[in-house]
């Protein structure tokens, strides 16, 4: 079908150069008396001539459309709109420029035309680099201006949506803190991360798949039970394979919050000016406070890494090493607190048996 399109466009422009000229050439060969010189005639011969001199550059054609046509298909449709309006912004000055540039003697159509091009290419380069930028002035103007529907219920503002990734939904601890009210808004879903949950919870690895059914099984929990409002956003970005980079656009996009326990998307969003909530950074905050002095009681369940070490923990998780606990494994002993170290993995406690201090 493409082809017998551009084959009809030659054919097209074959017969208005014959119509408009073939009667002109038969005069200046002197056979303007001839039958054939009709304009019909010149048509007809015209877009013959032109169909079969162009044959041989309707596959090279045909190939450059289908090209573009592939390039502009997998380019996200935010970049395309940006790059065309900022063309459409630069042949629009350059038309407003047209009358001044007329008055150039000799030169003026030649350096209009090129005016055109010239602004039409830097208004594209422009807006095409800036097109986040360009996407989000809209977003949030739309938001202001759309703040309230017709109803008066608040519609989603920046900052209101946060965004879930895939680890904190395996995690499962992001269904209580939202069950105590700790988080408002409206929960976001993205495609891309259902899609990546899915396939986890296919897996073939035993592990990975009850992970990913774990996962499954909070969202239908928030869904169901919680009272706040999920939403699956159906979006993807064809140009970037990582779902963490994914979640970044995402959240620049619409102006949310990444909802996270990974550290490394965490320090992804920080350097991209993104707002992250992180679930870890919240455990670690409201952990009780514990001091050098203070007398805690613990359940020493196993042997430490040293000698004659054991090892306990508290009810948020934290780990208590104790020192000459070893011989106290299975058994619930209180121990006074020597010293907090707080690491990257989170907070160790070391302490050591009250009654082998009574004892010194």
């Amino acid at each position: 079908m493409l082809k017998r399109i551009v084959h009809l466009f030659f054919a097209v422009i074959g017969i208005v150069l014959g119509y408009q000229f073939a009667p002109e050439l038969f005069s200046w060969i002197q056979l303007d008396t001839n039958p054939f010189s009709h304009p019909i005639f010149g048509a007809v011969l015209g877009g013959s001539l032109f169909i079969l001199a162009t044959s041989w550059v309707v596959d090279y054609v045909v190939s450059l459309i289908k090209w573009f046509e592939e390039k502009l298909l997998k380019t996200p449709f935010s970049d395309v709109l940006a790059g065309a309006f900022g063309m459409v912004a630069g042949l629009i000055i350059a038309y407003l420029m047209a009358p001044a540039i007329a008055l150039i003697p000799v030169v003026g159509s030649v350096v209009q035309f090129f005016a055109s091009v010239l602004l039409g290419y830097m208004g594209f380069r422009f807006f095409f680099s800036k097109r986040e930028d360009f996407m989000n002035f809209f977003a949030g103007r739309f938001g202001r201006e759309k703040d309230k529907d017709k109803k008066g219920e608040e519609k989603l503002r920046p900052g209101d949506a946060k965004i879930l990734d895939t680890s904190v939904i395996i995690d499962g601890r992001i269904a209580d803190i939202v069950k105590t009210g700790f988080l408002d808004g409206v929960l976001i879903i993205p495609s891309f991360v259902l899609e990546e949950l899915q396939h986890i919870a296919d897996s073939s690895d035993v592990l990975k798949r009850n992970r990913g059914r774990r996962g499954l099984d909070i969202l239908n929990k928030i869904q169901k039970e919680l009272k706040i409002k999920v939403q699956v956003l159906e979006i993807d970005f064809d140009d970037i394979q990582e779902v963490d980079s994914k979640l970044v656009r995402l959240a620049k996009n619409i102006g949310g919050k990444v909802v996270t326990n990974d550290f490394n998307l965490n320090k992804v969003c920080e350097l991209q000016g993104v707002l992250v909530l992180n679930i870890n950074d919240l455990a670690n905050a409201v952990k009780p406070v514990v001091l050098p002095g203070e007398e805690i009681h613990v359940q020493v369940i196993k042997d430490g890494k040293e000698y004659n070490q054991g090892v306990g923990y508290l009810d948020d998780g934290t780990m208590i090493v104790v020192e000459g606990g070893r011989e106290f494994i299975g058994t619930r002993l209180e121990v006074l607190v020597t010293s907090v170290l707080q690491t990257s993995a989170g907070r160790m406690i070391f302490a050591k048996p009250k009654m082998l201090e009574r004892a010194l």
